[in-house]
């Protein structure tokens, strides 16, 4: 999934390590975009007429769908189009070794998520004809929740489960709660800053890493559904806490869009740590007012 997995088992019996590598492995086999036999790939080859696939790539879509909902619009999975135009159509190592001479094709917004029809318990999804879906970093955060809760119930006492950078920790954490390092975007072998969570999610997006050339000049891969081009990136990454993995990465692409003073709309009970160019942070805690440190 675009990045290295890490997976801390407490207790339980033998092999479930293996097996959640294993699990996660499949998910991503179903999920990828860059596999024309992937479930997702055959979903956005079948748009306008139903399809059936796995009750969890079902749930991913249905996943995917209440973000959009919940941050009208702020979070779109359907930006597949867009990422694709931008250049992102394979992996990003091939994208990356690409000589490109050629501009992006002209963006067009995200045709959003309304008229997408999913039935978890049967598999069935439907997507209008116009619409390719693009889970993006949604993806790793719901396989570490599935991941993480099927270690637990496998018999472990506690689980952790980071894919790529969004993390889900659930059942009985060490002494002292899970230590989980927050990296600075600008200084990789320094952390900001250090969590201690006992059961929830963490995950971080950033426009630094996943940047390739285009004739028209560096972009990346955080997209503005609005727009289609890449974010202005008033932020170079953003952090969310919250409990499910799945709507933490939901929350890092919506605030990535967002206008700081709007956040409050969007806010519930999630911590966020969000890091400008310049070093100055915007911080926000449950129950407390929106904070602007300067760097």
């Amino acid at each position: 999934m675009g990045g290295a997995l890490h997976i801390v088992v407490l207790d339980g019996p033998p092999g479930l390590i293996e097996s959640a590598a294993l699990r996660v492995t499949e998910l991503e086999r179903r999920w990828t975009r860059f596999s024309p036999t992937s479930e997702l790939s055959r979903l956005s080859a079948c748009a306008g007429t139903p399809t059936f696939v796995s009750p969890e790539t079902a749930y991913l879509v249905s996943r995917a769908c209440a973000a959009w909902d919940r941050t009208g619009g702020a979070f779109d999975p359907t930006v597949h189009d867009s990422v694709i135009a931008l250049g992102y159509d394979t992996d990003l190592a091939t994208v990356r070794q690409r000589i490109s001479r050629t501009a992006p094709t002209v963006p067009a917004p995200a045709p959003g998520c309304t008229g997408i029809e999913v039935d978890v318990a049967s598999g069935y999804v439907w997507l209008p004809a116009d619409v390719r879906i693009d889970p993006g970093g949604i993806g790793k955060g719901l396989a570490a929740d599935l991941v993480a809760a099927a270690i637990v119930a496998a018999g472990a006492t506690g689980a952790l489960v980071n894919i790529g950078g969004d993390l889900r920790a659930t059942g009985q954490a060490p002494s002292g709660g899970w230590r989980i390092g927050i990296e600075d975007p600008h200084q990789t072998k320094r952390h900001l800053t250090t969590l201690s969570i006992e059961d929830g999610a963490v995950a971080t997006s950033s426009g630094l890493k996943r940047r390739w050339a285009t004739a028209d000049g560096w972009v990346h891969h955080l997209v503005d559904p609005r727009t289609g081009r890449p974010v202005a990136e008033p932020f170079d990454s953003i952090t969310v806490v919250s409990n499910d993995a799945w709507w933490a990465e939901a929350m890092t692409k919506a605030l990535m869009v967002t206008p700081v003073a709007e956040w409050s709309a969007l806010l519930t009970d999630e911590h966020v740590l969000a890091v400008r160019p310049d070093g100055s942070i915007v911080s926000h805690r449950r129950g407390q007012p929106i904070e602007q440190v300067a760097a």
